[in-house]
């Protein structure tokens, strides 16, 4: 007898977050987890239940310690000598919205569910985005 109840029918919902003096890490633990749906009473783990995510204020996110100097990101390219090597300042200065796009996208399933995921999250540097018709409720997300 199958015990296990999976649900394959799941309103999902917008939800907006303002990263403003918000803590990187803590701040991408909160946003994977409400996108693979861990935060609702009907999560299942093989189907795409969780909210769709805007973050407003990206800009303005802090790290702790030293990481603001020591922390590099990286790639390889595929040819010899293809490893390009980014500090988060440079990064932060670049584009500071891929700083919490890598984080999330790190705490995420490493298949094609993941990739179905981070599609559902919205990155916005400033004030401004562009999803006021869908009406996202504001979550408050603590720094500790």
């Amino acid at each position: 007898m199958k015990k296990t109840k999976f649900f394959n029918k799941e309103e999902r919902k917008w939800v907006l977050i303002d990263a403003k003096d918000k803590v990187l890490g803590r701040l991408a633990v909160r946003i994977a987890m409400i996108l693979m749906g861990k935060t609702k009473a009907t999560y299942s783990p093989n189907f795409l239940c969780g909210d769709q995510v805007v973050v407003i204020n990206v800009k303005d996110i802090v790290v702790t310690g030293n990481k603001e100097s020591d922390k590099i990101y990286d790639k390889y390219t595929g040819f010899q000598s293809g490893r390009k090597e980014i500090t988060y300042k440079e990064l932060k200065e670049k584009n500071p919205s891929k700083i919490l796009y890598y984080a999330v996208k790190g705490m995420l399933p490493k298949n094609w569910l993941g990739k179905r995921m981070i599609r559902s999250l919205k990155i916005y540097p400033d004030n401004q985005h562009a999803h006021q018709a869908q009406q996202p409720q504001t979550i408050e997300v603590l720094n500790g």
